[in-house]
């Protein structure tokens, strides 16, 4: 029996297992919806904005495991959803993109609409199809699944012309191939391995999103605690380690503890595991862990040596390795490295926010102590970011999700729509800024419409806080157009039929959060700031921990 291009589409996704799309119609992809509308076995949510069906499949990957799948129509549709992609190809997100095009016959032609998607996305996505011909379709489908979730996770974008839609072909059911995650690590690699972990007098484990993507968390954190291996994370590597143990230093880097990244400044072996040394970490990568031999294991063999060179590299899956390492790591005091870390922690408790009005760590305090260990946090891009990163607890890697290689502002509420369709049974909260939430708050509409209930606390400083930052400390209080809008975000929320709340206290702050919890809808609570609070600390673009800025 033979099926239509849309019909195709529906039952391929369906035994991929893929249960929710996000989009928004169009033109060019009006067949495909009007095949939804007879497919109640597939949850379908239009966004507000291309850009958010892009995030909220992002988040619902990301706080599931499993593959996004956003729509988009031709043209400026179909561009609208390029941010989103670049901000999952950049954290390594498995996503699948479907956009229309103009029919065949008009390709080439600047037909209304048209545009060269995949020439425009090559550069991020792990692979971008063209469809010419519907017998393609299924296979291409199918294909595109198994690239997103082969190794290295990342978008694959499917462009489809508009008659491939309403043409027939056979329906196959092809079965997607789970590939092989990597080299499975030898035997003289590991000993290798294990022998300079319980030899080094001063290790440090340094871990990423690798370790979330391989779902290896929890044989990694036994692993550590068996070595008692001080351990510090990357931003999307939050939630890796175990937020109550003493051994975590936290997040590292450019706004990372002061204890983390004067671990890796004195360590004598660093232990690298699905991390890409970023710049925001390795900031300056002649420099960085200047006394280590350095360990980098990862599944993709082109982050090796890409950032920072490296003494010993281990290409495989992170999860494989991790258990074949757990029985080879020696149980060990290393007494005198643990006092260490002990005073490198009390660093951290040294630093004092002295601004006045609600600061932002005794607030997320109260959102540590409130929520429940499988609430979700989401954030969008900047001060309250970091912030969130710095001191938020969270316990499984899944629960924290965040843009950062591409530090896309206007991500959140898009990727907590797409993380509460994943996770019905949680919380989701989404930590914004006054400047992230002004870039895509029109999804609060989608949220309200579709009863995606999701609690907003939009640290409102009234500024671009973190520009404003740089602007102070390193442009000498020139505020170049970082200062300005006073948004009453509790109105617009109200306007939207969403709660909305405005608070000037800690004691305001806790009314308005619990009542969010207990309100059935979502929730914006408008938490009013001062722009004078800073992201502390904080090691400037190209440095080291000598020029460490602690107030």
């Amino acid at each position: 029996m033979k099926y239509t291009g849309n019909e195709i589409i529906l039952k391929t996704l369906i035994n991929l297992g893929i249960d929710t799309i996000f989009g928004y119609p169009g033109g060019a992809v009006i067949d495909l919806y009007d095949a939804i509308y007879d497919h109640k076995d597939i949850i379908t949510i239009t966004n507000s904005h291309e850009q958010s069906a892009a995030h909220s499949a992002d988040g619902y990957a990301r706080s599931s495991g499993k593959t996004g799948v956003c729509i988009a129509t031709s043209g400026p549709g179909a561009t609208n959803l390029v941010t989103g992609i670049a901000t999952a190809f950049m954290d390594s997100v498995p996503m699948i993109a479907l956009t229309g095009n103009v029919s065949t016959t008009l390709l080439g032609r600047d037909s209304f609409q048209e545009i060269d998607i995949v020439g425009m996305t090559i550069p991020i996505t792990k692979h971008s199809f063209l469809i010419k011909n519907i017998e393609d379709l299924e296979y291409s489908i199918v294909r595109a699944y198994e690239i997103a979730n082969d190794k290295r996770k990342g978008p694959v974008l499917i462009d489809i012309p508009k008659d491939i839609f309403s043409s027939k072909a056979e329906f196959k059911n092809i079965k997607a191939k789970k590939e092989g995650n990597g080299v499975v690590p030898n035997r003289d690699d590991l000993l290798k391995i294990s022998d300079l972990i319980n030899n080094a007098k001063k290790p440090v484990a340094y871990v990423g999103g690798g370790v979330k993507s391989s779902g290896a968390y929890l044989e990694l954190r036994k692993l550590l605690k068996k070595g008692k291996i001080p351990s510090c994370h990357t931003i999307t590597g939050k939630g890796v380690l175990d937020p109550k143990d003493n051994l975590n230093l936290g997040l590292v880097g450019m706004h990372g503890n002061q204890s983390a990244n004067y671990a890796i400044e004195e360590c004598d072996l660093l232990v690298a595991i699905g991390v890409r040394f970023s710049d925001r970490v390795a900031l300056n990568r002649n420099k960085f862990a200047p006394n280590a031999t350095i360990i980098q294991i990862d599944i993709d063999e082109s982050e090796i040596d890409k950032n920072v060179f490296v003494d010993i590299n281990i290409v495989c899956d992170i999860k494989d390795i991790v258990f074949e390492l757990e029985s080879l790591i020696l149980e060990k005091d290393r007494c005198s490295w643990q006092n260490r870390i002990t005073e490198l922690k009390e660093k951290d408790r040294e630093l004092v926010n002295k601004e006045e009005g609600i600061k932002p760590f005794d607030l997320i305090d109260i959102i540590n102590e409130d929520m429940d260990e499988n609430t979700i946090i989401v954030t969008d891009v900047g001060q309250h970011q970091m912030w969130t990163a710095q001191r938020a607890k969270i316990y499984n890697p899944r629960n924290f999700i965040t843009s950062a290689g591409l530090g896309t502002m206007g991500f959140g509420m898009g990727a907590s729509i797409g993380a509460k369709c994943a996770n019905t049974d949680k919380e989701v909260i989404l930590i914004t800024g006054d400047g992230s939430f002004h870039m895509n708050l029109n999804e609060l509409a989608t949220s309200v419409f579709y009863g995606i209930k999701i609690i907003v606390i939009v640290l409102n400083n009234k500024a671009l806080g973190m520009i404003k930052q740089w602007q102070h400390l390193i442009y000498h209080d020139r505020f170049s157009h970082t200062k300005g809008k006073d948004t009453k975000f509790d109105i617009v929320a109200k306007g939207f039929g969403a709660m909305g709340y405005d608070v000037n206290s800690l004691e305001e702050f806790r009314d308005a959060f619990n009542k969010a919890k207990e309100s059935k809808i979502t929730s914006v609570i408008n938490v009013n700031i001062s722009d004078k609070n800073l992201v502390l600390p904080m090691i400037p673009a190209g440095g080291t921990v000598d020029d460490l800025i602690v107030e």
